[in-house]
């Protein structure tokens, strides 16, 4: 699934490609994606261009003089920018036709992705982001905002980190190597957390994810190159898919072991936890 990493680079890389061309055309081969009314949806954007693109969390923000288009690529959905001329492909479901004949075709095996056309004014009262917790690298990510959002939690780590609404932008991988990282055990219970604690979370967090960025994204499964960026950061993993490899740290075999149905990696060595901190 792309995360923060992965969702930025493909932000930059749009932003770099598609700006101000207007729209002469929106396509929509599976309108299960859609949750704007599906006329609008398209009636809206011709003539309109794409003047921006922004991105909170998972979500990119894609804006035009009058609306944002919300876009969410779930687990495996993916931008293409191709030609007029290029055939469309299997499970490619909605192209933005551009007035200078290139297209931006949107890809998603499992159909998860969303797509939703707002107001500009409408943005601060859309749930899907406004209810989005502070993410690694922003200013609003302070010790104090993370520690309360963590102390309400009576779940796992893990899932603590993946909740949305705590912080925004973490997945399944970059959950694992922030824990890790900060020396904490995915089975430790959120509300048992200190503010020390806390202040590792946020600095490893913002380092990875810094570096992940750099690398374009960690490309292994459904995350892939879709627009010409190669994600390299899988090369920098230290506990995520490296079951049954030496730690890094200590030398102890790397485990894993499913939490809430999710695969999690984690050192049983340099992420030990104690009886008070989990259920």
């Amino acid at each position: 699934m792309p995360e923060i990493a992965e969702v930025e680079t493909v932000r930059r890389v749009l932003k770099s490609r598609i700006l101000n061309k207007p729209i002469k055309k929106v396509t929509i081969w599976y309108p299960g994606m859609i949750l704007s009314n599906i006329d609008e949806f398209k009636s809206k954007l011709i003539n309109e261009s794409f003047i921006d693109i922004k991105r909170r969390g998972k979500y990119l923000l894609l804006e035009t003089n009058k609306y944002y288009l919300i876009s969410h690529l779930r687990m495996e959905g993916k931008y293409y920018i191709k030609t007029i001329d290029d055939p469309k492909e299997k499970h490619e479901h909605v192209e933005f036709l551009f007035n200078d004949n290139t297209v931006l075709r949107y890809k998603d095996v499992r159909k998860f992705g969303i797509m939703k056309l707002i107001n500009k004014d409408e943005l601060d009262k859309e749930s899907s982001i406004n209810k989005l917790g502070p993410e690694p690298l922003s200013n609003s990510l302070t010790i104090d905002t993370l520690y309360n959002n963590l102390i309400k939690k009576n779940t796992n780590m893990k899932t603590s980190l993946l909740d949305q609404e705590v912080m925004s932008g973490l997945g399944n991988i970059y959950a694992d190597e922030v824990l890790f990282a900060s020396r904490i055990s995915p089975f430790r219970i959120a509300n048992t957390i200190t503010k020390e604690e806390v202040k590792r979370i946020i600095d490893t967090s913002n380092r990875i994810i810094s570096k992940a960025i750099e690398e374009g994204g960690t490309t292994i499964r459904s995350y892939t190159s879709s627009i010409g960026v190669e994600g390299n950061y899988q090369n920098f993993l230290q506990v995520h898919k490296r079951e049954g490899m030496p730690c890094n740290i200590c030398n102890t075999k790397i485990t894993r072991t499913k939490l809430n149905g999710r695969s999690t990696y984690y050192c049983p060595k340099c992420q030990s936890v104690t009886n008070k901190e989990v259920k």
